[in-house]
Parts: C-alpha cells; sequence; structure tokens
C-alpha cells in the first residue's frame, strides 16, 4: 500500500526481509510499518530483519504476544489505528489460530485477512474450534460486497477445483475456475478476490450452518 506524497509503505506478514528490503529499493520506497495477522513462521519470519537496521512499529494480535514478542502495538478486535491520515480497522478472526485478525480499511475497500479467508477457500481450523470459524468467516462475509479481499497464500487453483466438486452445478464457479486456470497458466495472480464474488463462489461463506461448514472444511482437508 502506497502513500504517494511520501512514498511511504506498510508490509503485511512479511515471510522474508531481503524481499521487502529488495521491493522498497527497486521503488524508492520507504517501510514504516509492518502489520501481522497471526504467529505463522511464514507470515512473521522476515520481522526480525525489517526492525534490526531502524525502529519500525509493529502491529498484531495482543492474544499472540508471547509467540510474536516483537509486537510493539498489540490489537485486539474493533481496535482502530492510523496510517497517514488512513483509518485501519481491526477485526478478531479465531479459528486458524486462535489470536488471528485482519485489517479492514473502509475508505480503501480493502481487507488483508491472512489465512482465515481464500479466494473460494479458508484457512484449515488449527488453533481454534469449527464454530469460531464459521463466525470469523460469517464476520467478513458481513462486510461490503466491494471490499478487496488480499489474502496471503495463491491456493485459488486448488480452492476452485474443490469448490466445483462440492457445487457442480454453479455456473460461476465453473467460469471462475475456467478463468483461474488461464490467470495461472501465464504465470499471473489470482488476486484479489472481492467479498461479493466469494459469496457467489466460495463453498465456506456459503455454508448455511457450523455443521456444514465443518464438513466441508473436513473434506477440503483430505481433497
Amino acid at each position: 500500500m502506497e502513500h504517494l506524497p511520501s512514498h511511504q509503505v506498510v508490509v503485511i506478514d512479511p515471510t522474508e526481509a531481503e524481499l521487502v528490503k529488495t521491493y522498497c529499493t527497486e521503488h524508492a520506497l520507504i517501510l514504516s510499518q509492518i502489520w501481522l495477522t497471526h504467529w505463522h513462521k511464514d507470515h512473521t519470519g522476515g520481522v526480525a530483519g525489517l526492525i534490526q537496521e531502524q525502529n519500525l512499529p509493529v502491529y498484531g494480535p495482543r492474544a499472540e504476544l508471547s509467540k510474536i514478542p516483537v509486537i510493539s502495538h498489540p490489537l485486539e478486535h474493533e481496535n482502530q489505528f492510523n496510517f497517514h491520515d488512513i483509518e485501519v480497522q481491526v477485526i478478531s478472526v479465531p479459528g486458524h489460530t486462535l489470536g488471528h485478525i485482519v485489517y479492514f480499511i473502509d475508505t480503501l475497500d480493502v481487507l488483508f485477512c491472512g489465512d482465515t479467508l481464500f479466494a473460494m477457500g479458508c484457512g484449515r481450523v488449527f488453533e481454534g474450534t469449527y464454530q469460531q470459524m464459521y463466525h470469523s468467516l460469517s464476520r467478513l462475509a458481513a462486510l461490503p460486497p466491494r471490499t478487496q479481499v488480499y489474502c496471503t497464500h495463491e491456493y485459488t487453483l486448488s480452492n476452485a477445483q474443490f469448490a466445483k466438486y462440492v457445487e457442480p452445478d454453479n455456473l460461476e464457479i465453473q467460469e471462475r475456475l475456467e478463468q483461474v486456470k488461464r490467470l495461472r497458466m501465464l504465470g499471473q495472480n489470482t488476486l484479489p478476490s472481492t467479498i461479493e464474488l466469494e459469496l457467489e463462489t466460495n463453498p465456506f461463506l456459503r455454508a448455511n450452518s457450523v455443521e456444514e461448514f465443518q464438513q466441508l472444511r473436513m473434506q477440503k482437508d483430505n481433497f
């Protein structure tokens, strides 16, 4: 995310410090904040290397402070903070991990959702319960339909194949699967998605009960 007048940027869930440093150098950007969604190493591995050289504020879930001690600005559900004049809202979404949070910016129509919601899928339920994850996804599904969904993994093709398997008659899913196949064949990213598109093509957002969600998640775990 770039704030054009100052060329200051935020990095979210950095896996490797050098990738971030190189990108900022090549694009003449100044890293000024780090946002973390949860403690898993593929989302926090680059933090130590980034804060080594400069005293950057690190935002992240208060509930996972014991696992991410570098957090300087611990956050909870419905907290708000600013990046320059941009107001960021924090939403708690336990399930994948117990302290998982996401970042929603209403004025920019963007959601940075870590490993909770994926394009046509959702994260595995590792630490929380299926009920927690279902409730967390319901929170995200209630965001404005225009909201752009930025998740942290490119899992869309396998998710789309599973979606077609469980909803073979869903024309929107069939069309999106073909589009995803074309993009991946060209080596292109399938993100961002939107809440509206996910409501049409993501089986996990379309589940009508915790029981239905749990059945789907267990099916996907073994797909």
